[in-house]
């Protein structure tokens, strides 16, 4: 199963990044991490990083391709994260979210997970989904049906979590329940919040179309995001999964 990754990292109008990825293999299996960290005096940078590096040593080291080796992974991460926080104060607490993707690529299976607003979508055929669900109160107001999805965008509570890696509480970690198949032609994206609320499922079909590779179409996204930035914009990242050629596939289609 021939596969291209590509990536994209950009603070915005913040001083620095919190955002942070990784991707690697072991074997036939190939995995990618997102988190986006928050946390007082750049403790949010520490947390991302935690997540990404313990969540990937994790995934390097095991050869059993299942939804509950996956969950340890996270788990693992979130640990890391709660170690971090030894003599932090209480307004230093760091937490971060992450959403990750693992491939067989023998098998063409997928398995993903994910902890707070961090989104992976897919594109098949041409038609873009959202593969995750954030663990906000505003997508529980849209659950709920109280508000409408086109009104989460500018509610004033959108960036409130639920659940993120470094809580006290007990985490839940949202996995998909088995491994689905992968077809020839997908296109995945994980990203962060400070990209996903620039963009459309319209403009990640959109600038599929045309791109002749994994890395362009996370170009073209990112210049939208940076023609829509607000004056506030905060790190916008993200990671694109090619299987395939799906920029082909989308103009056959």
């Amino acid at each position: 199963m021939p596969i291209q990754i590509a990536s994209r990292s950009e603070v915005g109008a913040r001083t620095h990044n919190e955002d942070d990825l990784r991707y690697g293999s072991n074997g036939p299996l190939r995995f990618v991490v997102v988190s986006d960290g928050a946390g007082g005096h750049s403790n949010g940078a520490m947390a991302s990083d935690l997540v990404v590096r313990t969540t990937a040593l994790v995934l390097q080291r095991t050869t059993e391709f299942t939804p509950a080796m996956l969950v340890s992974a996270i788990e693992q991460a979130n640990e890391a994260v709660n170690a971090g926080q030894q003599g932090l104060r209480a307004h230093q607490r760091m937490h971060a979210t992450v959403v990750c993707l693992w491939l067989d690529a023998s098998g063409y299976q997928a398995l993903w997970a994910h902890v707070g607003d961090s989104r992976l979508y897919r594109v098949r055929r041409g038609r873009a989904h959202a593969l995750t669900r954030d663990d906000s109160v505003v997508q529980q107001m849209v659950d709920a049906g109280f508000i409408k999805p086109d009104e989460a965008r500018h509610h004033p509570r959108k960036n409130q979590l639920l659940a993120a890696m470094g809580m006290e509480e007990a985490m839940p970690v949202h996995v998909s329940p088995q491994a689905e198949s992968v077809q020839d032609g997908d296109a995945y994206l994980l990203c962060s919040d400070g990209w996903w609320d620039h963009l459309d499922l319209e403009d990640l079909e959109d600038t599929l179309l045309d791109a002749p590779s994994a890395q362009a179409w996370v170009d073209k996204m990112a210049e939208l995001v940076a023609q829509r930035q607000k004056p506030n914009q905060d790190n916008y990242t993200a990671v694109a999964v090619w299987v395939g050629n799906p920029g082909e596939t989308t103009r056959v289609g």
